[in-house]
């Protein structure tokens, strides 16, 4: 069997040549995971930092705020498309040398989303922007993970993603700021700042390994022939979406129902960044012990936690307190990331990069149902009920993966 670049197909466990590199220079390893960072952090803070603006963004485009939500869905759209089409065109690509076009892609769609005259415009940028989202992110988690040992991939993701969560915690708000102080264009045109600033950190600090001769679109669309792939996809694409479903309309619910004054929006994002970095590194760590357990715990957090939003909303205390909680389902990333690594064989990039399009199709659906019961008149804080329900969507697929492994795999999960 072929071995992709830093992947031991058979067990999943870094190659030796990579391992090396963490022995023999640790600090190189911890400049790798920082570059790769550095990219979550852009891409987190691109995805994020337009809701906290939509109302902004509609008035600027003379659309409503459930149109505005469209570009949410759009960027969404274009990771779910993105992810597996340049997974697959980039097989045979050295990852580093990977990583950079895709950053690259990411700048420029940034910049033209800056300078969008139109709605029309401004979602064909949007869609664009999102096609280098999943598969940067799938790419720099196995490059990540191959820097490890087995028993610290979680963790090793997880400091990739730390870079996403930071974004909602630190890079949102400020550039949510920056945008109502210069106009919400200008957090697009800080975004591709950042991803300019990826690019070139990369190229310093990732290590360059060859590309694998074997790699073919041929052998990365064989995951599409596994079955707990399509489960673990499932899981994302549903169970993920009730956090997007409150999150995407977080400003005016907040503005509407617990009369938050506007110029505290940021802090309310940070809120839910803090939530999102507790929930990453803690995920990360439970994962690392028990997979499939804290998969399922984690879904069930998340149907709980969004329920409870329908309560709180229109309490400004107990609403922010829903936020920061809301954002700890993030803890659900790293663990399907490993798993389906796990369940993936020799289609490594293809369905790491896949994790990413189902979290999308997660904000595409969430955004797109919580806007429909907005839209119907069902109210703000009906965002929740949405978000539980998508939840408990998925926590059903994530039952049906489980019974539909093997017995003993199944006793071990």
């Amino acid at each position: 069997m072929a071995v992709p670049d830093g992947i031991d197909t058979d067990t999943n466990a870094p190659s030796s040549h990579l391992t090396a590199t963490e022995s023999d220079d640790p600090s190189s390893s911890r400049r790798a995971l920082l570059a790769l960072g550095v990219g979550g952090f852009g891409i987190g803070t691109g995805e994020f930092v337009i809701m906290g603006l939509l109302p902004d963004a509609a008035r600027d485009l003379a659309i409503s705020i459930p149109e505005a939500g469209h570009l949410i869905s759009a960027y969404a759209l274009g990771v779910v498309i993105g992810a597996p089409l340049l997974a697959v065109l980039g097989a045979r690509w050295p990852r580093r040398s990977l990583l950079i076009a895709l950053m690259a892609a990411f700048t420029v769609g940034n910049f033209a989303s800056a300078l969008a005259p139109a709605y029309g415009s401004m979602l064909v940028a949007r869609l664009l922007t999102g096609f280098p989202h999943g598969t940067y992110f799938g790419v720099a988690a196995l490059v990540a993970a191959s820097l490890v040992a087995r028993e610290r991939r979680a963790h090793a993701v997880a400091l990739v993603m730390l870079g996403l969560t930071t974004a909602t915690l630190i890079g949102v708000p400020i550039a949510a700021a920056i945008g109502q102080w210069l106009g919400w264009r200008a957090a697009f045109a800080l975004v591709g700042v950042i991803g300019a600033l990826t690019a070139l950190l990369v190229w310093r600090w990732v290590p360059f390994v060859p590309a694998d001769r074997h790699a073919s679109p041929l052998r990365e669309l064989g995951a599409f022939a596994r079955k707990q792939v399509w489960m673990t996809l499932g899981i994302g694409a549903i169970g993920f979406g009730g956090m997007f479903a409150v999150f995407s309309y977080i400003k005016p619910t907040m503005l509407e129902l617990a009369n938050l004054p506007e110029s505290c929006i940021p802090f309310v994002l940070a809120l839910f960044g803090m939530g999102m970095v507790a929930g990453n590194l803690i995920g990360a760590k439970l994962a690392d012990r028990a997979l499939m357990p804290t998969i399922g715990g984690v879904l069930a957090w998340s149907a709980l936690v969004l329920g409870m939003f329908v309560f709180t909303a229109s309490n400004l205390w107990l609403a922010s307190v829903n936020v920061l909680l809301i954002g700890t389902v993030v803890a659900l990333g790293p663990a399907l990331q490993i798993r389906l690594m796990d369940v993936a064989g020799d289609a490594q990039t293809l369905a790491a990069a896949l994790n990413h399009s189902a979290f999308n199709m997660a904000n595409a659906l969430g955004a797109w149902l919580g806007g429909v019961t907005i839209a119907a008149g069902l109210g703000w804080a009906s965002t929740g009920w949405v978000g539980m329900l998508l939840a408990m969507g998925g926590l059903a697929v994530f039952a049906l993966s489980v019974m539909s492994l093997p017995r003993r795999e199944a006793v071990v999960a």
